[in-house]
């Protein structure tokens, strides 16, 4: 009779918790210029999610590519971030890229157009990755904004 209270009280518990949907992908905002030096330039952006289950899992960003004015400058790859049940939350996105790649020859006629427009076309690109009791899902990322750059 005692196994079966304490067998009844742990399937009640696991049904209990609903599980019955991914964390929603909501946006990626906030993209802008959070350094900008000699050596490199650092862009930051948050990814928003929303979880609606009872428990929480882990989110990996995999090889999320940035370009800027349309050529690829750099990817992101970070270690899991932990998602909480039952709310929303975000994620950084952070990369340097090296100055010297921004200013290179095949960037020279739109890095011009940038300086004279005062705004960087800045674009992210790639998947996040979801895990959550051995199943997981993929968030495909493209989100582009024009930055200002600071003179």
């Amino acid at each position: 009779m005692r196994n079966i209270i304490i067998l009844s009280t742990i399937l009640f518990i696991f049904f209990s918790c609903s599980v019955n949907e991914k964390p929603e992908f909501l946006y990626v905002k906030n993209i802008k210029v959070q350094e900008s030096t000699s050596k490199h330039i650092t862009f930051t952006a948050d990814a928003f999610f929303v979880n609606k289950n009872d428990i929480g899992g882990e989110l990996k960003t995999d090889e999320i590519k940035v370009f800027v004015n349309d050529n690829e400058m750099a990817n992101i790859s970070t270690k899991s971030f932990k998602v909480p049940a039952k709310k929303e939350f975000s994620i950084p996105l952070k990369v340097n890229i090296p100055t010297d790649s921004i200013f290179s020859d095949k960037n020279l006629s739109r890095l011009l157009g940038s300086l004279f427009n005062k705004k960087m076309k800045v674009q992210y690109k790639g998947d996040i990755i979801y895990k959550a009791l051995g199943f997981s899902y993929t968030y495909n990322i493209d989100e582009t904004e024009n930055v200002k750059i600071k003179l």
